[in-house]
């Protein structure tokens, strides 16, 4: 609403139902034109007992019948986030308390105010799988390298994606080698990632944990709308650039918003023919763990490049490049909580055993180096 009366309404009515109508108006726009005649998978979605869960509902009437959802712990009887939203669904790696899930249902979590989303499902074997903003991200930028490259469209900045030291090793390469997209990396943090995605045209950013967004250069937008007027209706640039324009309407670029982010994975899902197992099988994810370790002061750990590398205390990187080396796949870095005196450890390996297995290390040795109180992990 602050975006909208700031830019005297041209993003859109600085109402509750002026952002009803944005999304759904632009959701329904690419759906019809997508030239698909599906109709949408249902999607069960864990509210979180939060205020996604009360305005998804009043989202749903603007949409009809083309996009089903039924919303699970909607406050009714719930605690926000008791059990359930994005962030128990990430760490626990398992469905959120309060949702009836079989083998094969599309199921998204959004955090309890609603700047979180998340996509997970359950296989035929029951196994849980978790699509998190790592593949957002992908999934966004893969829909705009392809649908720039047809229209001809070419950036001056260029389209690129921000991730953060905790986005998976897959996830990178992946960008870089399939896609083609540049990759950058920024400090953990919302602030830090958006400030760097404004380095590119086409910035995409979404921390592992679902928050994110993309934001467009003025430059953009006007090359965009310029490729479509000059465009000749009914051609395929002409309905390239339609959907690039309806689907910038639909990005919520003023913040992380769980609902506008679900509906363009939507879009871009309906319009490929994709189920979520595809979406999942794009790239596969390197087993990681997180673990943390409390200490004394968390101020003894600093780091440098996007936190991936400990400048001190001395010989803390030295040893965490030396347990690294011995892991295939290997990858770890420590960076020091921003509220609180512990340090978090993040590790990933080329099995879940050995993932496990250098986080422990690597927190040992954290608590050795850099001032560990209580037991030794």
């Amino acid at each position: 609403m602050i975006r909208c009366r700031n830019t005297e309404e041209a993003y859109g009515k600085s109402t509750e139902q002026g952002y009803y109508e944005k999304l759904s108006k632009a959701f329904l726009q690419l759906l019809a034109l997508s030239g698909q005649q599906r109709k949408p998978v249902e999607i069960k979605l864990d509210g979180a007992n939060g205020v996604g869960a009360l305005k998804i509902k009043e989202l749903v009437k603007h949409l009809g019948d083309s996009l089903p959802i039924i919303v699970y712990n909607d406050g009714t009887t719930g605690k926000l986030n008791e059990n359930c939203g994005a962030d128990f669904v990430k760490i626990k790696q398992c469905p959120p308390d309060g949702m009836v899930i079989n083998p094969g249902d599309k199921c998204v979590t959004f955090d309890g105010d609603a700047d979180r989303v998340l996509y997970f499902f359950l296989d035929k074997d029951k196994k849980f799988h978790l699509v998190d903003g790592d593949k957002i991200s992908t999934l966004i930028t893969g829909y705009f390298k392809e649908k720039l490259d047809k229209a001809g469209i070419l950036l001056e900045r260029g389209l690129g994606i921000v991730q953060t030291a905790y986005a998976n090793g897959s996830s990178t390469r992946y960008v870089e080698d399939k896609l083609g997209v540049s990759v950058a990396c920024a400090k953990t943090g919302v602030k830090y990632v958006h400030k760097k995605a404004q380095d590119f045209d086409i910035g995409v950013y979404f921390e592992a944990n679902g928050h994110g967004t993309v934001i467009f250069s003025k430059e953009t937008l006007d090359k965009i709308r310029t490729a479509h007027e000059e465009a000749k209706d009914g051609s395929e640039k002409y309905r390239i650039t339609k959907e690039l324009l309806c689907m910038i309407d639909l990005i919520n670029e003023a913040v992380g918003d769980a609902i506008a982010d679900m509906l363009v994975c939507e879009a871009i899902l309906y319009q490929r023919g994709w189920a979520i197992e595809d979406w999942d099988r794009t790239y596969k994810d390197l087993p990681n763990r997180q673990r943390k370790v409390t200490v004394k002061n968390r101020t003894v750990i600093r780091t440098a490049d996007a936190e991936r590398k400990v400048v001190s205390p001395a010989g803390l990187q030295e040893a965490i490049d030396k347990l690294v080396h011995e892991v295939k796949h290997g990858r770890c870095f420590v960076r020091p909580s921003g509220t609180e005196d512990i340090v978090r450890v993040y590790a990933e390996g080329d099995t879940q055993n050995t993932a496990d297995a250098l986080a422990l290390a690597v927190s040992r040795k954290v608590f050795d180096i850099a001032g560990g109180i209580g037991e030794s992990p």
